[in-house]
């Protein structure tokens, strides 16, 4: 298996790193074996936030032992350098660690930086001086402000989703932070869920020699998968490329990647579900999309008064009343038995 060298972080990972979101899902107990279990299958990259509950928790409790021979990432969400603070705290504690390898400001709306007025970057930038961070990093989901940061030369490390489903403009992020020398941290690997060739998600990452995926798991199964790929490692060939090339051809790239930045609704509708429907019918067990729950779900899309509200928010630009209204036919062409699947 390949190895990623963080950017000037000098971070060494396999190119095979753990996304510890889907955990929260989890008793305590699975959690702990599903951790403990992807280090010693060779991961030694975990992702976490304090955003996702007690996923940090979880971590601490299943790798404190290990922590020398593992990196650590973590995020914050505050908004203010005392609420920051704070949450550095509660991280540390969780995760049973006095520093973190990559602290990074989660999913954010500026590009922060030295006297923009928020103190932010400062207080960040002290946490390092300290000693309670190794390096500073930042996520995104919106490209603009991904690529200022990268520009800016504050930033070690850029999150951002990427796939084998992203536009030209998300590879070209990818090698600007080659270039800048800022390590690139893959979140979405699996398009959220809307890939379902872990092989082909895997190998199209082995393209890029700084990209470092973080695959989000909740289950053991799942994990064995990704762990598969560390001895027997498969790769990019002419077959897996065309495939690639079919599936990325057949989404286009108008589609909804259920991020759910969209969210909350006025009206109470599940937008980032209920948006790409029709593609998740299609790709997953269709099921469990045409139960009573989801019927009811999509009952609420007629109610969508196209306030913009989830245009504003959508980091894609996406016309999401337009998806639902052509989401909500194909569903109910489905359940007459007008579509088939």
């Amino acid at each position: 298996m390949k190895t990623v060298v963080l950017g000037s972080t000098e971070i060494v990972s396999p190119q095979n790193a753990f996304g510890a979101l889907p955990i929260q899902r989890d008793d305590f107990d699975t959690a702990i074996k599903i951790l403990r279990r992807a280090f010693e299958g060779g991961m030694t990259f975990f992702d976490t936030a304090r955003a996702y509950s007690d996923s940090e928790e979880k971590m601490g409790l299943a790798l404190a032992d290990v922590r020398s021979k593992i990196h650590i990432a973590t995020k914050t969400m505050a908004k203010n350098p005392d609420e920051m603070k704070k949450q550095l705290e509660t991280s540390l504690k969780n995760l049973k660690t006095d520093y973190v390898d990559i602290y990074q400001f989660h999913c954010v709306d500026q590009c922060y930086k030295p006297g923009d007025g928020t103190g932010m970057y400062e207080t960040i930038a002290d946490f390092k001086r300290q000693g309670l961070i190794k390096h500073i990093g930042i996520t995104a989901h919106k490209i603009g402000i991904a690529e200022e940061s990268v520009n800016s030369g504050l930033y070690e490390t850029m999150q951002f989703p990427f796939s084998y489903l992203s536009s030209q403009r998300e590879i070209d992020l990818v090698k600007l932070c080659k270039e800048k020398n800022v390590g690139f941290i893959a979140m979405k690997g699996l398009a959220g869920g809307l890939i379902t060739n872990s092989k082909a998600a895997y190998t199209f990452m082995t393209n890029f020699d700084n990209v470092l995926p973080i695959w989000g798991v909740q289950h053991l199964n799942e994990l064995e998968e990704w762990l598969s790929f560390m001895n027997d490692s498969p790769v990019f060939d002419a077959e897996m490329k065309q495939f690639v090339e079919e599936d990325k051809k057949s989404f286009g790239t108008d589609f909804c990647r259920g991020c759910g930045y969209c969210m909350p609704c006025p009206q109470e509708i599940v937008v980032n579900q209920c948006a790409r429907m029709s593609q998740m019918i299609r790709r997953a067990p269709s099921a469990n999309w045409l139960t009573e729950y989801w019927q009811n779900e999509f009952k609420k899309i007629p109610n969508c008064t196209g306030c913009g509200s989830c245009k504003k928010k959508c980091p894609y630009g996406l016309d999401i009343p337009a998806l639902l209204k052509k989401n909500y036919e194909d569903y109910n062409n489905i359940l007459s038995g007008k579509t088939k699947i």
